[in-house]
């Protein structure tokens, strides 16, 4: 698979920066599209909240990709960890990127990181397990 060693997440990351450093007049809470609802008042979203949307989708697929055991799962991982730590740098150093959307990206980086780790570690835990067991009965 040729998504294997890339952190999904920086697609959003990356998108944040594009917009926050070269078109600064765009906000990430003003409305970017409105629908208008069967009950009559309109559904609106945010520049911010579509980027959020589009990094929860990129953390399910992170969660899916953590599933599989290969060396490259162990890059995967890293290169995720090393993507948390520069958005969390940027967050704390950067003024354009202390917003509330970019904290909401921060925060699923991290649950990225940690969750990769524990469904990498569980599923190895369970091959682990049943290898030993045919070994056994064999």
């Amino acid at each position: 698979m040729w998504l294997v060693g890339f952190p999904l997440l920086l697609i959003p990351f990356a998108i944040y920066n594009i917009v926050a450093f070269l078109m600064p007049d765009v906000a990430w809470d003003g409305p970017a599209t409105s629908l208008g609802m069967a009950s009559g008042v309109p559904w609106t979203m945010t520049t911010g909240a579509w980027l959020i949307v589009l990094a929860v989708f990129m953390l399910m697929l992170e969660t899916i990709k953590a599933t599989r055991t290969s060396p490259r799962s162990i890059v995967d991982h890293a290169l995720s960890l090393i993507l948390f730590l520069a958005m969390g740098v940027e967050f704390i150093l950067v003024p354009r990127a202390a917003t509330a959307t970019f904290f909401v990206m921060l925060v699923i980086a991290f649950v990225d990181v940690v969750g990769g780790f524990a469904v990498t570690l569980r599923t190895a835990q369970r091959d682990l397990t049943i290898e030993g067991h045919d070994r056994l009965v064999s």
